[in-house]
């Protein structure tokens, strides 16, 4: 398993994470419609609004997992957030990063990976929307323009979210 590298800028971004005053909040309605509407558009087992910080990725929103949090260094999302676009791993027992991951050969058994960096107004990307399901899968343009969507989506509650607590 390969952790995924931390960006240089790491202390900068999550410093812009913890400003939006979000983690371990409770759930909120407008965060999670939007998960559930992913998992039934994709027909996904799981789906997630995950915040990477330092040592975690704590999820926002979750549909189809029992935890709240899983290590950073076993993340998908870690390395999500390092890329510029949306990241698919249709086959992780097929990628050396993941193949011996603990997530991959255990609960919660993660096969088929796309998440959508949520990369703010500031530059800094927090976390993902993800996608996961127990087997191997791929998504075409149209999907991943719905996934692209769905994650502006979020990140327009997102920034709402942040005007809210400043006012």
């Amino acid at each position: 398993m390969l952790a995924a590298p931390i960006p240089d800028n790491d202390a900068e971004r999550l410093a812009a994470l913890r400003e939006l005053l979000i983690l371990d909040t409770p759930p909120e309605e407008r965060f999670d419609k939007v998960a559930r509407f992913a998992a039934e558009e994709f027909d996904m087992p799981i789906a997630l609004l995950s915040l990477i910080d330092e040592n975690r990725q704590w999820f926002k929103a979750n549909v189809g997992l029992d935890v709240c949090e899983t290590a950073r260094d076993v993340s998908f999302c870690g390395h999500a957030i390092l890329q510029p676009d949306i990241f698919v791993i249709p086959d992780a027992r097929a990628d050396v990063r993941f193949a011996d991951n603990p997530i991959v050969t255990g609960e919660p058994h993660v096969i088929f990976y796309a998440g959508a960096p949520l990369t703010m107004p500031s530059g800094f990307t927090i976390g993902t929307l993800c996608l996961i399901d127990h087997k191997p899968r791929t998504l075409d343009a149209t999907e991943l323009a719905i996934l692209a969507t769905l994650r502006d989506l979020l990140l327009e509650e997102l920034s709402q979210r942040t005007e809210a607590t400043d006012a």
